[in-house]
């Protein structure tokens, strides 16, 4: 496998969607529209291109991380911060490290450009490894209802998270 991950381009979006819908095909806990919560979230202001990227074995897409804005808001605050979703691996490639390639490129380009930390909604084995934790230990709650332990959130810079709490506010893109 020859794999080099690079910024999502505008020709990449059709490949890239159709890798999203496999990756989600046979996945639990989905509803199985995220490679049209890609599609949408493109469009919106929260979208950062920067934060679009593909995986490539040789010329083949295999897969696709995003990241987007969204906001922590509290009665008197809010804090700018990325959403990590979602993931996508062709189910071929999956378990080689290659979302894990993705994600530590996606949050390594997120601090350089100078974002302070990520939620996620996602699997509580897999993303602590990459430093995830719950976001109730930060007071930060989700919109909706999910599991305390599936919902987590990464300091970018160390200590990003201490004065902030209150409901994450994603883009309407999310809702549908």
């Amino acid at each position: 496998m020859n794999l080099t991950i690079d910024k999502e381009e505008i020709n990449d979006y059709s490949e890239v969607e159709k890798v999203v819908e496999e990756a989600f095909k046979n996945a639990e806990h989905t509803d199985h529209s995220e490679h049209i919560l890609v599609n949408r979230l493109r469009k919106v202001k929260e979208f950062i291109p920067e934060l679009s990227l593909v995986a490539k074995d040789d010329d083949k897409i295999v897969g696709h991380i995003m990241l987007t804005k969204i906001n922590i808001k509290s009665e008197n605050t809010q804090t700018e911060s990325l959403a990590l979703a979602p993931v996508s691996v062709l189910p071929e490639y999956q378990d080689k490290g290659i979302g894990s390639k993705l994600i530590n490129e996606s949050l390594k380009i997120a601090k350089k450009l100078g974002f302070k930390s990520v939620i996620v909604l996602g699997h509580d084995k897999y993303y602590p490894k990459f430093g995830f934790e719950r976001a109730s230990k930060y007071s930060i709650s989700a919109p909706f209802d999910v599991p305390d332990s599936a919902f987590m959130a990464l300091e970018l810079v160390e200590n990003a998270l201490d004065d902030v709490n209150g409901v994450v506010i994603y883009s309407d893109s999310f809702l549908g």
